[in-house]
């Protein structure tokens, strides 16, 4: 295959695969396979089609001591081919599942927080990139979801991210950067055997390459194969967790144990997946069923899932941040100012109009001798207004409905040391006015 030939067949390769993107944003590491990604669509966009708005996104990770020199290779590549260019630094934090890992996560959020307005994503990964990919997923257990690898057009990460060398050999890359005389950066990492990926592709695929030429594209099918089976079974389970799931994007225990234990697992790690959760491992699935769903009606059973925590109330399970504990915090309130509350909980405001129809609640103005706090942890017994008599706050929260989890995030007001309101839920009896008092409408703005 001459130069032309080379660069026409990429050029209309990537043609197909862009369809009628024309917005279009490249991961650009500056290495082999993006350098041919980048290359490929200048000349499509020189040659065929000029309305492509093409630039370079380079994530500097300050991993290696060549890492600004990179920089500079990227820009000066892009300046030549008159493609816009910019870099953006990330930090890597090691702990968050070691370094391979969390670069990763940091360059995908790097992309989320630096991609425009109907912009696509391209990254380079090809053949042998899928290949690895599932030998890794095969190396960790995984089910069919983990073992579909790559897809080739996705919006996983809020974007639509498309791979369109998938298909295509690093030596298919490798013969046209030769051909078109393409520099690129080999990263001093790419040798070291300690990092998984690595040591499958300097160790390990090698060998299955050279006994099994045809290794990387039979992988790459199992992939496929993995993929179109999670594709189906999502098509038939999607009726049943519609069902299941409700407005709040809660879970049925009691719909869940209709069900199959392994229908049961399929259903949940879909209701997770639809809630942006990573997939959860067998053992997990099965501790988030017999720890949390199954667990006493009484209890307030919880489990840590990454970042997030699984938990129950009145049969459905909910995913949840794990929250900060508000119940000791005692906060002095001015009420001739906006009132701002913790951890993301939105602000008070005091009407002293008390015909206006806003949401809120009606309570008497303060005494002289009576202090305003916002507290979130209410003791003792309750003398809500609509009530025959007074409640422990326990109950009180249970009858209102409120899970657990929220009843020490919701802003309290008292006068001194009796309790007067809770915004948006009741007042007590000690709440009313006597005699023409003085109102006001206190309203609580959710964040």
């Amino acid at each position: 295959m001459n130069s032309k030939t080379a660069a026409t067949f990429l050029t209309e390769h990537l043609r197909h695969k862009i369809g009628d993107g024309r917005k279009l944003c490249v991961a650009f590491s500056g290495g082999l396979d993006s350098s041919v990604l980048l290359a490929g669509l200048a000349e499509l966009r020189d040659t065929t089609l000029p309305e492509i708005e093409l630039r370079a996104l380079h994530i500097h990770h300050g991993l290696s001591q060549f890492a600004d020199d990179w920089v500079e290779h990227c820009q000066e590549f892009c300046q030549q081919r008159k493609i816009t260019f910019s870099a953006v630094k990330v930090h890597i934090d090691a702990q968050n599942g070691g370094t391979e890992a969390a670069a990763r996560t940091a360059r995908y959020q790097a992309f989320a927080d630096n991609l425009v307005s109907n912009e696509i994503l391209l990254t380079a990964q090809h053949l042998n990139d899928q290949c690895e990919t599932f030998m890794l997923a095969l190396k960790r257990g995984s089910g069919p979801a983990g073992l579909s690898a790559m897809s080739a057009d996705s919006s996983a990460h809020g974007y639509r991210l498309l791979r369109p060398l998938l298909d295509l050999t690093r030596e298919q890359l490798e013969e046209f950067a030769a051909r078109s005389q393409l520099s690129w950066i080999e990263d001093d990492s790419n040798g070291d055997a300690r990092f998984d990926r690595n040591f499958l592709r300097l160790e390990i695929l090698p060998a299955l390459y050279d006994r099994w030429p045809h290794f990387a594209q039979a992988a790459t099918r199992s992939a496929l194969l993995c993929a179109e089976q999670e594709s189906l079974l999502d098509e038939l389970l999607n009726e049943s967790l519609n069902v299941l799931v409700d407005g709040q994007r809660s879970l049925s225990v009691e719909g869940l144990k209709a069900f199959s234990a392994v229908r049961r697992s399929a259903l949940m790690r879909r209701w997770l997946a639809l809630l942006g959760e990573k997939m959860p491992s067998r053992e997990q699935l099965q501790r988030i069923w017999d720890e949390v769903a199954l667990s006493r009606e009484d209890a307030q059973a919880q489990l840590v899932l990454g970042g997030m925590v699984i938990r129950r109330f009145r049969q459905r399970l909910y995913l949840l941040p794990e929250f900060q504990s508000l119940k000791d915090q005692i906060i002095c309130w001015d009420p001739c100012e906006k009132l701002m509350l913790p951890d993301g909980l939105g602000f008070l405001e005091i009407d002293i109009d008390p015909r206006t129809q806003a949401d809120g609640c009606l309570i008497r103005q303060p005494h002289a001798d009576e202090k305003i706090t916002v507290r979130f942890q209410a003791q003792g017994s309750i003398e809500k207004v609509g009530r025959d008599r007074a409640r422990q706050a326990k109950k009180l929260w249970s009858e209102l409905g409120v899970p657990p989890w929220q009843r020490d995030r919701i802003p309290l007001i008292y006068y001194n040391e009796q309790l007067m309101a809770a915004p948006g839920w009741f007042i007590t009896r000690q709440a009313l006015t006597e005699n023409n008092e003085a109102q006001w409408r206190i309203v609580w703005y959710v964040a």
